[in-house]
């Protein structure tokens, strides 16, 4: 197969993480890839609550890594979260500067939002819950009259081409064919995996891919058994399920049963202002019990949904709700991998030719939790930095020598898939039904000649298992208890192309 098309830095994605880092690339020429029309379904589009960010006077970077750190449950590398932190204000500061119209006060100030497990409101935001469109249409726009980034629409990474252990470029798949691009540096900014569940707020097309990629050409996994599950999407049988942000929580609205009870003050001290993973499993706890989970935002919204909220008044509209006057059914849905190619503070994996920033990364700053409204930032400030590294670093381009491309997923096939990581790597998991997921993974991955989204899955089954304790977003019912010592894992393929371990990344880049 012949090379299609040549680039210094090819940015695979084309989310936030990806339009930031090639916008700050400038004046050296990029290409992005992106699997659809520019901006259309990007998960950063979706957020709701915005970006996390020390701006208030009575906040700090200190304060933010510390609940950074506490919400991660032992596994946040200190360092990086207060180098997130601090770079915090500087990276809303960027996106202003670009267009991004952050709710502002009387007095210009950013006007700031309280999300769970948040000790000060930091959140800034666009229209009440608008921030990731804001964000996105305001990226898409500068991206597209850039004239250093050349944009590629409707084409799919499927493989990382390699040359030597060096990652030289990615094999394509568009409604053209396949084709080959070669690249000097290779940045994966995909997103997450929480397609591969059966009722998640991403994109159905995040399954992974970025993961299996660079798995398969040798760079090391970190903590990919850690899915968060957002605790309320909407009940409403869609797919992706339909998000009602953390905010109306922090606005006061309630998580109440059936029966009218309010149920989190239960579960844990903070009620609904607790962490993530607390919230989800304690709404799949009384879901289960046959008591059912809404979220009543009728006295703390109210009159106001339309106008404070319309991201969810509309979903709601959709679904033949009126949170206004009803409480809105909800269920925990995959939502946020922290896992992910691991990388050092500028963002390099562990094999040369290739950086990866936003989901699709664990640069280490979301430990077992991430922190709400951490997101945007951790992808900000790392698209930010890989861009300083390489804007006018000497690049060198390698001849491809190897591309190994996987197999198409039949649709059915995917459908089974989800719904079986949803049984058995769900929100609650146990080493029955690890193993069960696993045989069965292992026997149709063979057979279909393991294509990326059996590749992904078995990595999260794989450590999921492996982690004998409940920590964070990674519940096991047989181990209940946090383990003695707090520790990340680490993947890779091994020689013979199977998962092993190792001890640590080995990476020592950091300057």
């Amino acid at each position: 197969m012949n090379v299609g098309a040549t680039t210094d830095v090819l940015v695979v994605g084309a989310g936030l993480a990806g339009l930031f880092l090639a916008l700050r690339l400038a004046p050296r020429r990029c290409t992005v890839l992106s699997p659809t029309v520019l901006g259309q379904a990007a998960a950063s589009a979706w957020a709701q609550g915005g970006l996390a960010a020390a701006l208030d006077p009575a906040d700090s970077p200190e304060q933010h890594a510390a609940d950074t750190i506490a919400a991660g449950a032992g596994l946040v590398d200190p360092q990086v979260a207060l180098l997130i932190a601090r770079e915090g204000p500087a990276a809303v500061a960027a996106l202003a500067n670009l267009g991004v119209p952050f709710d502002r006060t009387q007095t210009e100030r950013f006007a700031l939002s309280l999300e769970a497990a948040h000790s000060q409101a930091r959140v800034a935001r666009v229209a009440g819950d608008l921030a990731g469109r804001a964000i996105m249409e305001t990226l898409v726009t500068a991206v597209r009259r850039a004239t250093h980034i050349q944009v590629l629409e409707g084409v799919r990474a499927v493989a990382l081409a390699q040359t030597e252990g060096r990652v030289t470029g990615v094999m394509t798949r568009s409604t053209e064919g396949e084709s080959l691009i070669s690249a000097a540096e290779t940045v994966m900014a995909t997103g997450g995996a929480g397609g591969l569940y059966r009722i998640t707020t991403n994109p159905k097309e995040a399954r992974g891919a970025a993961l299996a990629q660079a798995f398969n050409a040798g760079a090391v996994i970190a903590d990919p058994e850690f899915v968060q599950f957002h605790p309320t999407a909407l009940d409403v049988a869609a797919d992706p399920a339909p998000l009602a942000t953390e905010s109306l929580r922090g606005e006061g609205s309630r998580l109440i049963n059936a029966d009218g009870t309010a149920f989190m003050s239960r579960y844990h001290p903070q009620g609904d202002l607790a962490p993530r993973d607390v919230v989800a499993r304690a709404i799949h706890a009384e879901r289960r019990a046959g008591r059912g989970a809404f979220l009543d935002c009728r006295a703390s919204i109210g009159a106001d949904f339309p106008t404070r909220f319309p991201t969810v008044f509309s979903a709601c509209q959709r679904a033949g709700l009126d949170p206004r006057e009803q409480p809105i059914p909800v269920a925990p849905a995959a939502h946020y991998h922290m896992g992910g190619i691991a990388t050092d503070s500028w963002g390099r994996s562990t094999v040369t030719g290739l950086s990866a920033c936003g989901e699709c990364a664990s640069t280490g700053a979301h430990g077992a939790n991430r922190l709400a409204s951490n997101s945007l930032l951790e992808a900000v400030v790392f698209a930010g930095r890989i861009a300083d590294r390489l804007r006018d670093a000497p690049l060198s381009h390698r001849p491809i020598e190897r591309v190994d491309a996987p197999p198409l997923l039949a649709a059915e096939t995917l459908q089974q898939l989800r719904e079986r990581m949803s049984t058995d790597c769900g929100v609650i998991r146990d080493a029955t039904g690890l193993a069960r997921l696993d045989a069965w993974l292992g026997e149709q991955g063979a057979r279909l000649g393991w294509p990326s989204a059996f590749v992904a899955a078995r990595l999260i089954a794989t450590a999921a298992a492996h982690r004998r304790e409940s920590r964070g977003g990674h519940y096991r019912s047989d181990f209940p208890a946090l383990g003695p010592v707090a520790q990340r894992r680490f993947l890779r393929r091994s020689a013979e192309g199977d998962i092993e371990f190792v001890p640590t990344t080995g990476m020592t880049h950091t300057s």
